[in-house]
């Protein structure tokens, strides 16, 4: 074996899991300054109907529909650090080109919104290209038994993006000026570039992470490759599963905190420590998966029991909604955050180990498709829960009888979710690719 093969075959020891959880930090980074500052400033500062912001999130969302096809690329060429460096570039001069849209809107709004539309165009791409290629790259070069551990390391360090960043340019965001927020955004834009060229820099090695006879797998183009990956049972159950459970997962959003103002009287600041609540449950469920992990059973057991804790958490807020004040809303809150954290990294966790499995070289392919198919449930997702519950709200007459209703449709959702990831797994591929990490962690 040549030293190049032996360099890819090595599986990544935790420095390199935690190299790669930073460009999670990064993408995190930029994300949650589009998302969350720049829709409120549109909001609040600009004084703009809250449509244009979830317009423009939704635009990001719809164009990681592209997902399959950037996955594609990187399988053709062999090679996931181009993508993952390139598409954070293009993520960085998306968030860029979006504070600059929100400055010119102040002055000449038609102009502004154009420009918001190809920003987030740039940043739908930015993560779908990035996002995409970084998983694969962690699943095909992680050991199995580090997987549960490995999923949990970046997505909590992409969360750390979310408070780190949202905390640091919060504080230096006021007094508020548009030519500020552009001046922070192209900051931490630039911040996550370099450090995303840090944590991959010679992560990979020089020949590509997934065959290293790149020869013996025939190239055959997007559409041809996208069917391959259709017709395998296991691909195709497992991306109606997330976006089941992904559309479960992401349906109380927006509806939770206007939830526990409407029914328990909530003050804003409390319902602001009710979602601080929820995430400490997420962090606590991240955590088990990532420590018990394969010591206390499968990557589809825990998701099994993560869809079904968070059905049965959706339950209890079902008659939160039904009981009123009185009710330990905040357990119930800690307790569907514990489940979907449970959920989240073990779903992660079984995407890294069934990403391989199936045709050979259309690991990028295969990623991308259950990439979108998570985008698309998200973006469907808040805006299905909050249409939801204000349909529930007119037919119904009561608020309290709307929200009950939505959480007992998500739970149910959970439950469809959990009967789905039963039986995810069981169907042996017909065909294993050639996975160099995997024989060099036997041979060891």
């Amino acid at each position: 074996m040549s030293a190049a093969s032996a360099q890819v075959s090595k599986p990544l020891s935790w420095l390199g899991i935690v190299r790669l959880g930073l460009v999670q930090t990064a993408l995190g980074a930029i994300v949650v300054l589009t998302t969350s500052t720049m829709n409120r400033v549109m909001v609040v500062e600009l004084a703009l109907p809250a449509l244009l912001p979830g317009l423009l999130v939704g635009l990001h969302y719809v164009i990681q529909l592209l997902r399959p096809r950037l996955g594609h690329g990187s399988d053709v060429g062999g090679r996931r650090t181009p993508w993952i460096v390139g598409g954070v570039g293009v993520l960085a001069t998306g968030g860029v080109l979006a504070a600059l849209a929100i400055a010119w809107m102040s002055s000449a709004l038609v102009a502004g919104i154009a420009l918001a539309v190809l920003a987030f165009v740039l940043i739908g791409v930015g993560v779908g290209a990035a996002g995409t290629s970084l998983l694969v790259l962690l699943a095909v070069r992680t050991a199995p038994e580090r997987r549960p551990a490995a999923a949990t390391v970046v997505w909590v360090m992409m969360i750390v993006g979310f408070i780190v960043t949202a905390g640091s340019v919060g504080a230096l965001l006021d007094p508020f000026t548009p030519m500020r927020l552009v001046a922070l955004t192209s900051a931490v834009a630039v911040i996550a570039l370099l450090v995303t060229v840090f944590a991959v820099w010679g992560v990979e090695g020089p020949t590509p992470a997934w065959d290293p006879h790149p020869e013996s797998q025939p190239r055959v183009g997007f559409f041809a490759a996208l069917r391959e990956v259709w017709q395998e049972p296991q691909a195709r159950a497992f991306t109606l599963f997330i976006f089941v459970s992904m559309l479960a997962y992401s349906a109380q959003d927006l509806i939770l905190e206007p939830f526990a103002g409407m029914v328990f009287g909530f003050t804003p600041g409390q319902t602001t420590q009710l979602s601080g609540t929820q995430n400490a449950g997420v962090l606590v469920g991240m955590l088990l998966v990532g420590f018990a992990g394969r010591r206390l059973g499968t990557m589809r057991g825990w998701t099994v029991v993560g869809c079904i804790a968070s059905a049965l958490a959706l339950a209890s807020l079902t008659c939160a909604a039904l009981t009123g004040p009185g009710w330990p809303l905040k357990a119930s809150v800690f307790a569907l955050g514990f489940a979907n954290g449970t959920f989240a990294v073990a779903a992660i966790g079984s995407m890294m180990t069934l990403v391989g499995q199936g045709h050979g070289g259309r690991e990028g392919v295969r990623m991308g498709l259950w990439g979108a198919a998570q985008a698309i449930a998200f973006g469907l997702g808040g805006l299905t829960g909050a249409a939801a519950s204000d349909l529930a709200r007119w037919l119904l007459g009561s608020p309290a009888l709307a929200y009950a209703t939505v959480f007992a449709l998500e739970a149910a959702l959970f439950a469809v979710a959990a009967l789905m990831a039963a039986h995810l797994g069981r169907a042996r591929p017909a065909r294993q690719p050639a996975q160099p990490v995997l024989q060099a962690a036997a041979a060891e």
